[in-house]
């Protein structure tokens, strides 16, 4: 089966977002982790509505409806707010390479939110996967020094964070056919700003200049291009697999801060690598397929006429070229390879 390039978009989502950790921990200093995060965060949206804005030769409207506004609204405030501001305050006494193993357990706490709460399929291989990541996380957060609870608190946050990153995953699904460059730019320009606000109501001061343009541009690449691709990837793969697929960041981030900050290692933390790794292959081997069937649906995404798109338009159009409009979708049963998408979202 051919590999699809939802599945590529998810995973360069996870190198740009991994990468970037070990360089937030480099900048954590005089800056306060609510204004780090918000810098990060207003970089990441500055940098996207200028993209959209020459991409569309000017302004142009969302596309979201009522209902969007609510399940969008509610990404912002655990995955642009509470997300980073956990992560930043957690790598202040967690070693970035720790903290880039840990944030796995974003991908085990996205899927089971899919699982339990929005009802997403669960196949015995990616059940089987994140115990793994589970029991990974559990071993790498364990306190080993004379820290006692202290030792905790770190881990903790970082935990907080993914638990904060999975409930925004599964309320951006909900909106991932709309304008992924939308999503993730408004998304960064109003929790950008919210936590930078907070900062200085606290009495933070900001960084200098080159400071805050380092931390901008390390937030547009890890956190705004990422999102952007992760939306695309929730468009072809649902909640669940497209965690899954992510679950390669932190692996790519402990890779980087190794060689980057020279941090040494344990026989904890190479267990730990052992048993999220192989949580990481038991997703990426997963083969889903049998016969199913598609309610009437009708939404407005880009799309090519393909096997689930055999609609008539009233418009003249190019077969070959990809295209945006609403269009509906009729009742189909047949049976092929497919992941919880857009166009797949049936019970089992």
């Amino acid at each position: 089966m051919k590999t699809p390039v939802a599945v590529w978009f998810a995973l360069l989502a996870a190198a740009l977002f991994g990468g970037s950790t070990p360089f937030v921990k480099l900048l954590i200093g005089d800056t306060s982790p609510l204004g780090l995060a918000g810098l990060l965060y207003l970089g990441s949206g500055l940098g996207l509505a200028v993209a959209r804005l020459l991409r569309d030769r000017g302004w142009k409207a969302s596309g979201l409806s009522g209902s969007d506004w609510f399940w969008f609204s509610g990404a912002i405030c655990f995955g642009g707010v509470l997300g980073p501001f956990l992560l930043v305050f957690g790598l202040v006494g967690t070693s970035a390479s720790t903290a880039s193993l840990l944030l796995n357990l974003e991908a085990v706490l996205t899927a089971v939110i899919a699982w339990v709460v929005f009802k997403e399929n669960a196949d015995r291989r990616i059940v089987l996967g994140m115990l793994a990541i589970v029991a990974g996380g559990v071993v790498l957060s364990w306190p080993t020094g004379e820290g006692g609870v202290t030792g905790w608190v770190g881990p903790l946050a970082i935990m907080g964070a993914c638990l904060c990153w999975a409930i925004d995953n599964n309320l951006t699904r909900k909106v991932s056919a709309s304008d992924a460059l939308f999503i993730a730019g408004s998304k960064g320009m109003i929790a950008g700003a919210v936590n930078c606000l907070l900062a200085l109501s606290f009495g933070a001061m900001m960084p200098n200049a080159g400071m805050v343009l380092a931390t901008m541009s390390i937030g547009l690449l890890g956190y705004g291009i990422s999102l952007v691709l992760f939306v695309l990837a929730l468009r072809g793969l649902g909640t669940a697999r497209t965690g899954a697929y992510f679950s390669t960041a932190p692996f790519i981030g402990a890779a980087v801060a190794l060689v980057l900050l020279g941090e040494s290692t344990d026989q904890t933390f190479w267990l730990a690598a052992g048993l999220m790794a192989g949580g990481v292959w038991l997703h990426l081997t997963e083969h889903h397929e049998h016969e199913h069937a598609h309610e009437p649906l009708e939404h407005h995404h880009t799309h090519t006429h393909d096997a689930h798109h055999q609609h008539q338009h009233a418009f003249e159009w190019n077969p070959d070229t990809p295209h945006a409009h609403r269009h509906e979708h009729g009742v189909i049963v047949h049976k092929h390879p497919h992941f919880p998408d857009i166009h797949h979202r049936h019970a089992h």
